[in-house]
């Protein structure tokens, strides 16, 4: 009856120092690389879609390399899932079309919170887009981050719909 019971407290124990895998705000799932398909059996091979130089001109002016904020949660530096396309597209754009080209990351907050804490929390919202983007290939070096804590607004309300808006980081390629 002990032995048993000893193998109950036992099992119980291991059980619950079992680990589970987490997900890292730095984890980035790579999706372009290409897949497997019938046609690549016969010896042809699809490509990344990568963005490209339109014939209608900048690639930055329009589609999804347009768009430059990455938003985020409340109080929050993690890089949501639907923001991270848009941070892969552009680290694509920089690997393969800008190899050159430099770019800067700004920080934003909304109003609430202390100023201190607000470039805090700006600062690391930055450095989470930089992260992502040299985990892609984007060189450390091209990657300028800054803060303005709360002092770019681009909602002037004082509800969630526009602190929702400022809660962001912002990709500016130089020259802009």
């Amino acid at each position: 009856m002990k032995n048993a019971a000893l193998i109950v407290l036992v099992a119980a124990a291991l059980a619950g120092c079992a680990s589970k895998e987490t997900k890292t705000e730095a984890q980035v799932d790579d999706r372009s690389t290409t897949r497997p398909s019938a046609n690549t059996a016969q010896g042809s091979a699809t490509t990344p879609n990568r963005p490209t130089t339109s014939p209608q001109g900048d690639p930055l002016k329009s589609g999804q390399l347009a768009q430059r904020s990455v938003y985020f949660d409340y109080d929050s530096n993690s890089v949501k899932d639907e923001y991270r396309g848009l941070v892969q597209a552009h680290s694509r754009y920089l690997t393969a079309d800008k190899r050159d080209a430099k770019i800067r990351i700004e920080g934003n907050c909304d109003e609430r919170g202390s100023r201190e804490y607000n470039l805090a929390l700006g600062q690391r919202r930055a450095e989470a887009v930089k992260k992502v983007m040299t985990v892609l290939g984007v060189s450390d070096g091209r990657i300028e981050t800054t803060s303005y804590g709360e002092e770019k607004p681009v909602a002037a309300g004082h509800d969630e719909q526009s602190w929702s808006q400022n809660r962001r980081a912002d990709i500016r390629y130089s020259g802009e």
